[in-house]
């Protein structure tokens, strides 16, 4: 595939972004990647089991407590973009209004916590086809002895699907938000017509202390549910990765709000009919197939296979929108020497970081065949989401950090917009760095020795060590090896400006 590379010279073209890329999404295309890449659907297929087996039957109490400094969070990701929209997007950010160091860190530990979601979704697609066969009678026909819970088999059929997932996004951002605008439509009409037939047909008896976040069981059990939670919502974001190809920096905004708001109330409803359906003890057992299993339990073949269906494309469409984001993260690190110019090549014809996507789709193909390592996609799923829930809580964090101190000046000239760029974002920060912070703790606390198994706490722990630690190393490297002029004063903390706190 030829590229070329364009370096930091801004496009010239119409309709182009300064990095040369095509603008060609609106409000509607934003909406989708920021849905596609959050996923609803899979979020919900795999993870309301193991949040049940956390938080017991509160989980529309959780979903609506982690979406509090999310949706603070938000504000800040929002305000950021429409002063200053950058493929780098928290990145750029924070390295302005804080410190380079802790930027670079905030971009490097993005992009690192999206492949490890990219390899273990890739499983997690392989494992929701097999299960569809099995559904279908396909496997037993063909005389094929197919497990969904292998992780051997689920990653070697969902490598397939990541790998024509970025051939996808290579052709451009306008190809890949109109395939997945169709794939959301559906899954979200299998959601809405499952839950809400759940809701009515239930047999366990319905309960306001459901919602009720004091019930639930333990503060380590807030802590861990908050921070699964948290990562059930992660993704929203992604959309300011694509600021320079939305044609106005407000549909980003506009397109990560609709994206959160939605997903908060697909959450809770989901949540409520599941344990309107299913017993605790069944929610929390099946896991990974808590959506399969929802299914077969309200209705028979081939309607049972619906929510399967949903949930396979849920998990591929988000392979695809997982890639987009992060080769523009990578593209703008290219682009200020943090990375090498390799990052930075463009396809000639579609306007795309072709070179960044096809690498890290590589990167992640190969930490997918590590992960085999771990024998059960429970497992496997259980000790990724703990890792990047703790990585994405420092991140929003830090992003929520920068807006504060870079918006400040609107707590003297306009209160009103302070609240929700200022205070709101730094209010959600404080939050997710406790129950992250505690959750760290917590695993370090829980074991004595180090073992390679997804119930071990040093191991979960080590693994968002492992992502923070390369951080500091890479970050290292761009600073004296590559001399990156990202790390002068001049891109240095960002004091703000009348343009920055114009209400």
């Amino acid at each position: 595939m030829t590229v070329h590379d364009t370096g930091r010279s801004p496009g010239t073209e119409t309709g182009t972004g300064r990095a040369g890329m095509r603008r060609s999404l609106g409000v509607g295309g934003a909406v989708v990647i920021a849905a596609s890449s959050a996923a609803a659907t899979t979020s919900i297929g795999i993870g309301l089991g193991l949040l049940a087996g956390i938080v017991g039957l509160h989980l529309p109490a959780i979903m609506l407590l982690a979406f509090l400094p999310v949706l603070g969070i938000a504000g800040a990701y929002g305000r950021l973009n429409r002063v200053e929209p950058d493929a780098g997007s928290s990145y750029s950010w924070v390295g302005r209004a804080l410190n380079p160091w802790l930027g670079f860190l905030t971009g490097w530990v993005n992009i690192v916590g999206t492949v490890v979601f990219m390899a273990y979704t890739t499983t997690v697609t392989g494992s929701a086809v097999i299960q569809l066969l099995g559904a279908g009678g396909i496997h037993r026909a063909a005389g094929l002895a197919l497990d969904p819970d292998s992780t051997l088999q689920a990653t070697l059929i969902g490598l397939t699907v990541l790998i024509a997932a970025a051939l996808v996004a290579v052709r451009g951002l306008d190809l890949a938000a109109r395939l997945q605008k169709y794939l959301l439509v559906f899954e979200y009409l299998v959601l809405i017509g499952f839950c809400g037939y759940g809701l009515i047909a239930g047999d366990q008896p319905f309960s306001l202390d459901w919602f009720n976040p004091f019930a639930i069981p333990s503060l380590h059990a807030l802590a861990q549910g908050m921070v699964l939670a948290v990562f059930c919502y992660w993704g929203f974001e992604s959309v300011f990765s694509v600021g320079e190809e939305v044609r106005d920096p407000r549909d980003a905004s506009r397109g990560g709000f609709i994206a959160l708001t939605v997903m908060m109330l697909l959450f809770v409803f989901a949540g409520t009919a599941f344990q309107r359906v299913l017993p605790l003890a069944d929610l929390a057992d099946n896991g990974a197939q808590g959506l399969t299993y929802f299914g077969a339990r309200l209705a028979h073949q081939p309607l049972a296979a619906l929510p399967l269906i949903a949930l396979t494309f849920s998990a591929a469409a988000s392979l695809q929108a997982s890639v987009i984001p992060t080769a523009r993260g990578t593209y703008a690190m290219g682009r200020d020497g943090t990375l090498g110019p390799f990052w930075t090549r463009i396809h000639p014809r579609h306007l795309t970081p072709a070179a960044g996507t096809l690498a890290i789709t590589g990167v992640a193909v190969l930490l997918a065949l590590l992960s085999l390592a771990i024998p059960t996609v429970g497992s496997l799923i259980s000790a990724a989401v703990n890792a990047i829930g703790i990585v994405v809580a420092l991140y929003y964090a830090l992003t929520a950090a920068a807006a504060a101190v870079r918006f400040r000046g609107l707590l003297r000239t306009a209160p009103g917009e302070a609240l929700r760029v200022v205070v709101a974002p730094m209010l959600g920060a404080l939050v997710l760095l406790a129950v992250g912070g505690y959750l760290a703790w917590s695993f370090y606390a829980s074991a004595d020795h180090f073992e390679l198994s997804a119930d071990n706490g040093w191991f979960e722990l080590s693994v968002p060590v492992l992502m923070i630690g390369s951080g500091l190393l890479a970050g290292a490297w761009a600073r004296w090896r590559r001399r990156s002029p990202y790390f002068l004063p001049a891109c240095g903390p960002d004091t703000g400006s009348a343009a920055d706190t114009d209400g």
